[in-house]
């Protein structure tokens, strides 16, 4: 199977793009996949200028280094939430922001999903990893009660929203990764259920299997894999680490930063967390997952020019491919 291994850049676009090539090639990795943030991969320009898009594909190959998948992950979630906020502004180009009308930014935002699509398919990528927003997520703490209506809306208003989105994904060949991600239209299993039903189940509308924030949740990520196994279009390896018990830490975090010791979880270093990753892989093996496996990087504790390579080093011991034959064949007359 020998599926690649490839770091997110998502977290380090404060770095130029060629260092950060440069620094996954020093330390092993097979490729990258590029964040649409930053100057790694800039969606308006890859469109605007043919050279752009080369660049890139230069840079790549000065360092030894191939991309099977790109990510917006910050636009992706402007297309659906609800309320639009300053915290959106902080993350989006100013051009989607515009004037901070809320829908004029929701619309701005699924024209971007569009444009990456395109920017994709030119770049030779055919995986768009990210996030849809949703119009319901403020009503996940169940006070005041949300009727039914409530939520179907919501849903109904994700594929109104993304329909037209995924149009363009089918037209140029790509396909769309959504990460299951509390705050999204698909949090959990059943979420991802009813997310899927509402797109009719379209092939350009898949997942991007990210363990950590399952595990909090007390969902169980190597079943995940079984149960969406024809829907896994991109795996993100990140950890998670529980620490409720105390009676004082709770699931909810209580609004504390990320690495403070008073919350009942957070993100860590692959590896050092509560994700059971060799169940995961032998999944990924079950299902004949032969796509990239991405390493993000998250945590807050630990100096990401320490924990990168180590997830590296992780990952490659335990992403084994599964035998040719069974191992009791051996045993069976010829």
């Amino acid at each position: 199977m020998a599926r690649p291994i490839t770091l997110f850049t998502g977290q380090w676009a404060d770095l130029p793009f060629e260092e950060v090539c440069r620094l996954a090639a020093d330390w092993g990795y097979d490729g990258l996949e590029i964040a649409c943030w930053g100057d790694h991969f800039e969606v308006d320009r890859a469109l605007a200028d043919d050279a752009y898009v080369d660049r890139k594909r230069e840079t790549l190959a000065k360092y030894n280094l191939d991309v099977w998948a790109i990510s917006n992950h910050l636009v992706g979630q402007a297309v659906c939430d609800h309320p639009i906020d300053e915290r959106h502004e902080a993350i989006l180009p100013a051009r989607i922001w515009g004037s901070g009308d809320p829908e004029q930014v929701r619309r701005a935002a699924a024209e971007e999903m569009k444009d990456t699509a395109r920017a994709a398919a030119k770049l030779g990528v055919r995986t768009v990893v990210g996030f849809t927003g949703s119009s319901i997520w403020h009503t996940v703490a169940m006070f005041p009660p949300a009727p039914p209506a409530m939520i179907d809306a919501g849903y109904r208003d994700f594929a109104d929203r993304w329909n037209p989105i995924l149009d363009v994904f089918d037209e140029v060949g790509v396909r769309f990764a959504h990460e299951v991600h509390p705050s999204e239209i698909a949090y959990d299993y059943y979420t991802a259920v009813r997310a899927l039903d509402a797109i009719g189940r379209r092939p350009a509308f898949g997942l991007n299997w990210d363990p950590s924030h399952f595990v909090w949740q007390e969902l169980d990520p190597a079943a995940f894999i079984l149960d969406f196994a024809d829907r896994i279009y991109h795996v993100d390896c990140k950890d998670a680490k529980v620490r409720t018990g105390d009676g004082r830490r709770g699931r909810l975090s209580s609004h504390l930063p990320w690495a403070d010791l008073r919350r009942g979880w957070d993100f860590v270093s692959t590896g050092h967390g509560d994700v059971p990753w060799e169940d995961c892989f032998r999944a990924l093996n079950a299902i004949g997952y032969d796509g990239p496996i991405s390493i993000e990087w998250e945590d807050a504790g630990m100096d990401r020019l320490v924990g990168a390579p180590e997830a590296l080093r992780f990952v490659r011991r335990l992403a084994f491919d599964p035998p040719a034959a069974a191992f009791d064949a051996a045993f069976a007359r010829s």
